[in-house]
């Protein structure tokens, strides 16, 4: 007989499959099949369009007869629609599953069909909320495009301890150690796309990919009301990138952007309208965006209330300077009880730097 201590302990070794996946827009999802309180297979969602975790899980079986009475832990509710791949219900069903375990319910409203009434009508027992929390939070990006139709937005900053991500003459490179860059790259490779100011492209030119092994090269956009973006950056050399601009911007060099392969998305008239643009960006299926400045892009997210999730990246420095940039430049509050308060979820050390992983509190 399993326990509810053993419940989580299956559940916690699904969620941990379904971290190793990538599979955005789509949610992680982590699998395991058990028996006689042994793991006999397991599974994790990989990608869009690939096997769900259900039926890797079950792939994975030496012996597909093995799952007859086995109790299925799944992190999301199975389920029970035709999309790119068939229901899992049916493939659950069909294998002899006894008992389906899961962590959270589909909080997709476009999903026909409940999943757990469909495994109860066959006749299994199912039982679901297991470590929901964690769960949602492991798919905090589809649960908000699911519910709002825009991406996450994750502000991510490297700077001194003094709040300063760049001296008063403007070097920035580098704030923070080797470990907390690798890191960012691989936000980079966890979000759909990374955006940056104009001033960002002028200064430093930079190729925004994921500079990781297996990583993902998220879409690129660069806020430019003015498109003075260079024709011979990098950033047009490879990948899709997306320059969001003003209606008034400059014909002739809007023509000459998109020949060579850039999206102008047009939000505002006279300045760039960052809510419009967030709702451009989820009518094209990006579900989250990681910002990376600089000083004044992360001040606008921060002063119209567009911050889902903060991380910062401190390292043991001190710049000092009344002219240095600081992390979010801006309007900000006018007095203190207009500051954004935030709940910080975790504290880490990655190498000599400090991360702190925070959400506000509204």
């Amino acid at each position: 007989m399993i326990s509810m201590g053993d419940d989580e302990k299956f559940m916690r070794l699904a969620l941990k499959l379904a971290a190793k996946g990538n599979p955005s827009p789509n949610p992680y999802v982590g699998a395991v099949i058990v028996k006689d309180g042994k793991v006999i297979g397991k599974g994790y969602h990989k990608k869009a369009g690939m096997a769900h975790a259900e039926v890797e899980a079950l792939k994975s079986l030496e012996n597909l007869e093995d799952a007859k009475g086995a109790t299925l832990y799944v992190t999301l509710e199975p389920c029970n629609h035709f999309g790119k791949t068939p229901p899992c219900t049916k493939a659950i069903i069909e294998a002899g599953i006894s008992k389906v375990v899961y962590g959270m319910k589909d909080p997709n409203p476009e999903v026909k069909g409940d999943g757990a009434d469909e495994l109860r009508k066959a006749g299994l027992e199912v039982v679901g909320g297991v470590l929901e929390d964690e769960a949602a939070k492991q798919n905090e990006i589809f649960f908000k495009y699911c519910k709002t139709g825009l991406p996450f937005v994750l502000v991510k900053v490297a700077m001194s301890m003094d709040g300063k991500i760049a001296t008063r003459i403007g070097d920035s490179k580098w704030i923070s150690g080797e470990k907390a860059r690798r890191y960012g790259h691989r936000l980079r490779s966890s979000c759909d796309a990374v955006l940056v100011g104009i001033n960002t492209v002028l200064k430093d030119d930079p190729l925004l990919t994921a500079r990781i092994s297996g990583g993902r090269n998220p879409v690129k956009i660069v806020l430019d009301g003015g498109l003075r973006i260079p024709l011979e950056t990098k950033l047009l050399k490879e990948g899709k990138t997306l320059i969001a601009t003003c209606a008034n911007a400059n014909v002739e060099k809007k023509g000459e952007l998109e020949k060579k392969g850039a999206t102008i998305i047009l939000c505002g008239q006279e300045r760039v309208d960052l809510k419009v643009l967030l709702a451009e960006l989820g009518k094209i299926g990006i579900t989250s965006v990681l910002v990376e400045g600089g000083s004044e892009v992360q001040g606008s997210f921060l002063d119209e209330g567009l911050l889902d999730k903060a991380v910062l990246i401190y390292a043991p420095i001190l710049m000092g300077g009344r002219e240095a940039k600081t992390a979010f430049g801006g309007k900000g509050a006018e007095i203190v009880e207009q500051a954004l308060k935030m709940r910080i979820e975790k504290v880490r050390k990655l190498g000599n730097d400090f991360v702190f992983e925070c959400y506000p509190i509204r």
